[in-house]
């Protein structure tokens, strides 16, 4: 190691510096790939940061390297997500290996067209080996003026590989639909230095030193290559086994899904096509407008704390007031309780409190407020913060609401053309609920989950709406015409006019179904062949009841409780919820069921005034039932509250998250002892949720001891495939069509009709029509679903035949994956709509 004269690096191009945090790309902004800096160019050619050798440059053009000869390796990459323009656009004008002087042009690039056809022209330089340095430069730069001082001659430069003692992995196919560049390459380097060993990565005859993200881009390899790790040193097959798997499973990318050697193979996600899950269902043809949220400029010195404080206030008044009118303007309760949600964040004493104590210290109330929302939605992230009420989405929605009503700025809706299909990191409620669905025909987004506000807020506005898609769909050109598929989770990127014509037939059918289905509500839902299937409804409020009513729904199969105690600052009264329960159990009438889901709190559904512990993992800690037990007055009294509507329905109560049999043995005698103090002669029916694995598994032993079963399969799925729903990266695998959640289904029917009693299915499941047949295969005998809904699901069963659901119920318990039973259904259901009565137009 020698020290050597500090390095000058020039701007590689002309334009405004900007820190690497301000990257919207979490792998270059993490500098996992390295440190340095970003450009935003207002000139066309990269030039030469120092004097070297070019020890790398990509095929495509978007990327370079190069190495002086101290060592010292700068990474320059021109936009982001550029190697998917596969070239277009680029123009190379050096050589891998050549020898270039500071300052001499490298490659010149359209930028009109990256720009158009490209995420971003930001433009990264990078020192990927290591060493330290200082900003000599700040705001607009030339090209040509210094602006980085590196510190070289500090670095020790890594062991070859000892050759002799290497142990090689087995030969892997590369599945990354861009090869290994910058950031997958970053992703392999950084888990290549974890370990000790020595590790090159191999392809064909040319080798790379895997901890060198400079000489795994220098391979250029694409997809499909047959690539080797081979490491020496103690840890070699802990190194080689990691890597293998991460260079399998993309680096970090999305790709493809293997193909499937069974019936039910699944397309993956190619070219002209990019999957995702359906958050909300239906299709459109349209033009895709990429939508983001302009930063917002704070500044942080105030001009006084009353000023300040008489602004924050003013800022909070009018947010509450926005909020209010959308709750007004809201399609249903379910709706109207995401912004109650958002308006009870506004009085969060934690985040006023922060934000106060900065005003106090002489900060803007913009600055105050945005950095208590900021800091505790990072809270909420990591703890589950109980004293928010939503999560940490709903908390950033808030807090850029309040934002720009303290800077004065207007919360316009976004200008927008015709036949839009809307692509997006990720989308705000505040943004879905304000979107114009005249123009708006369906939107598409890499984050959230089919259960996320967003996709609850899509399916109230009836548009098309795909979660969990690949970043790449960040990359698509305004403007180009596509085909949202999302009934099917695809995003179709060249649509031929026999599929755009097949689509707007569909749409149409759609239609006329939709308004036949609603024509037809009243009628039960009996199969072909005779099977009575009760098709009742969730609901929240009273309201929601007398709409499932009036839209063919046969009672209700969950009536959510707890809409009563969420977003206030005390508990409901006695008095106040008696006369709730007796006012929806008197809308049913005695001939229908009422069953009553008591109090589901806990986990993503804090109380403010029911004191909970932080918990590492709520979802795993007190909720349910196991928070009433432990609140045993607060259980009492409800149970109070609700036993005042027996009679007046056919009462039903459900127990939620119960998972061992004492909580059962619990909760019905706290139950018997209410019912004699009120003098009642007759029990209510008890059941529980089935929405957790062992309750399913042991339901054998449950089901001598309860009157019905109703499964919950948001919960069971989540708890069942240890994702959470809301992941933004496992959201679409989280899906309640994956054989194991469907197995622990048949394993509950089985022993509930084995004691004689009745199994439902309350959660998102039963609303899926592409679920009904095997639901009703497997034996369950109630499909309690979303109040809109309720047409369409009805007149699904009419459709089918019991034998040929119990049939495609067996096939799919066989299959491996969701989707492979999701394919399967969808040639059941194209077979069955071919061979059902035509409907009249």
């Amino acid at each position: 190691m020698t020290a050597t004269q500090p390095l000058e690096l020039l701007a590689p191009l002309s334009g405004v510096l900007l820190a690497l945090d301000k990257v919207p790309d979490p792998v270059f902004a993490s500098r996992m790939i390295g440190d340095g800096l970003c450009i935003d160019p207002t000139s066309q050619t990269l030039c030469a940061p120092l004097a070297g050798v070019i020890s790398n440059i990509q095929d495509s053009g978007h990327a370079v390297s190069v190495t002086d000869d101290n060592g010292v390796q700068v990474l320059m990459h021109i936009g982001l997500d550029t190697v998917s323009l596969a070239g277009k656009g680029f123009t190379r004008l050096v050589e891998e290996g050549q020898r270039v002087e500071a300052g001499q042009a490298l490659i010149e690039f359209d930028a009109d067209y990256v720009a158009l056809n490209a995420r971003s022209l930001l433009t990264l330089m990078l020192v990927v080996s290591g060493e330290p340095f200082t900003p000599l430069a700040s705001g607009l730069v030339e090209r040509g003026q210094p602006v980085l001082q590196v510190s070289s001659g500090n670095r020790v430069e890594e062991a070859d590989e000892e050759e002799a003692d290497a142990r090689f992995s087995k030969p892997l196919t590369l599945p990354n639909a861009n090869g290994l560049h910058a950031r997958p390459a970053a992703v392999l380097a950084q888990a290549a230095k974890g370990f000790n060993a020595s590790i090159y990565l191999h392809k064909q005859t040319q080798s790379a030193n895997a901890k060198s993200l400079v000489a795994i881009m220098a391979l250029q390899t694409v997809q499909g290559d047959t690539l080797q790790v081979s490491a020496a040193g103690d840890d070699a097959d802990a190194a080689i086994k990691a890597l293998v798997a991460l260079l399998a499973e993309g680096c970090g990318e999305a790709i493809a899904a293997p193909s499937v050697p069974l019936e039910a193979r699944v397309p993956a996600s190619s070219a002209t096509l990019l999957r995702g899950v359906c958050a909300s269902p239906g299709s459109a043809f349209g033009q895709v407008v990429q939508v983001a949220e302009p930063e917002l400029k704070v500044t942080e010195q105030g001009a006084g704390e009353t000023l300040e404080r008489a602004a924050l206030a003013r800022g909070l008044l009018a947010a509450s007031e926005a909020l209010q009118a959308l709750q007004t303007q809201a399609a249903g309760s379910a709706q109207a309780q995401i912004f109650r949600a958002h308006q009870e964040l506004l009085e969060d004493p934690t985040l006023l409190e922060q934000a106060h104590g900065l005003l106090a210290e002489g900060k803007s109330a913009a600055f105050a407020w945005n950095s208590a929302t900021v800091a505790t939605a990072k809270l909420f992230q990591g703890l589950g913060n109980a004293l928010l009420a939503e999560r940490a989405a709903d908390l950033a929605d808030v807090g850029q609401r309040v934002l720009k009503q303290i800077l004065g700025i207007q919360d316009r809706a976004w200008d927008l053309p015709d036949c839009a299909i809307l692509v997006a990191e990720q989308l705000t409620p505040s943004q879905t609920a304000s979107l114009d669905t005249q123009k708006v025909l369906g939107f598409v987004t890499v984050g959230g989950g089919a259960t996320s506000h967003v996709a609850i807020l899509a399916r109230a506005l009836g548009l098309p709406a795909m979660c969990g898609v690949g970043p790449e769909v960040l990359a698509l050109a305004n403007g180009k015409q596509v085909l949202l598929d999302a009934d099917t989770g695809e995003l179709h990127l060249d649509p031929n006019p026999a599929e755009i014509e097949q689509l707007e037939t569909a749409r149409k059918q759609q239609v006329l179904r939709r308004q036949h289905d609603v024509a037809q509500a009243s009628v039960p839902a009996i199969t072909r062949d005779g099977h009575h299937v009760e098709v009742t409804a969730n609901v929240a409020s009273l309201q929601e009841v007398e709409q499932a009513l009036a839209l063919g729904g046969e009672g209700v199969g969950l009536l959510r409780s707890e809409f009563l105690y969420l977003d206030r600052n005390r508990a409901p009264s006695l008095d106040e919820q008696a006369a709730t329960y007796s006012a929806i159990a008197r809308a049913l009438g005695s001939e229908r069921n009422l069953v009553v889901r008591t109090l589901d709190v806990g986990g993503d559904k804090p109380l403010a005034y029911v004191p909970m512990d932080s918990e590492t993992n709520p979802f795993l800690g007190l909720r349910g039932i196991r928070l009433c037990l432990e609140r045993p007055g607060l259980l009492r009294e409800q149970l109070r509250a609700i036993l005042a509507s027996a009679g007046l329905a056919r009462l039903h109560i459900m127990l939620p998250m119960v998972s061992l049999l004492s909580e059962l043995h619990l909760a019905r005698k706290i139950l018997e002892e209410e019912a004699q103090a009120l003098g009642l002669r007759e029990l209510p029916k008890l059941g529980i949720m089935i929405e957790v694995p062992s309750a399913a598994l042991m339901a054998d032993m449950f089901a001598p001891h309860v009157d019905f079963f109703s499964i919950g399969t948001n919960d069971l799925t989540q708890y069942t495939l240890a994702m959470d729903r809301d992941h933004p990266r496992l959201a679409s695998q989280a899906d309640s069509f994956h054989p194991a959640v469907l197995r622990l289904i048949a394993t509950t029917v089985k022993a509930a009709h084995a004691h004689g009693k009745w199994v439902g299915v309350c959660g998102a499941l039963a609303s899926e029509a592409l679920a009904v047949p095997v639901l009703i295969g497997l034996g369950v005998d109630e499909l309690s679903v979303s109040v809109p809904l309720i047409p369409t699901i009805k007149a699904t069963v009419r459709e089918l035949d019991l034998s040929d659901c119990q049939t495609i119920a067996h096939q799919v318990l066989g299959l491996e994956e969701a989707a492979q039973v999701r394919e399967a259904l969808r040639l059941y259901h194209a077979a069955t709509v071919e061979t059902s009565p035509v409907v009249e137009q």
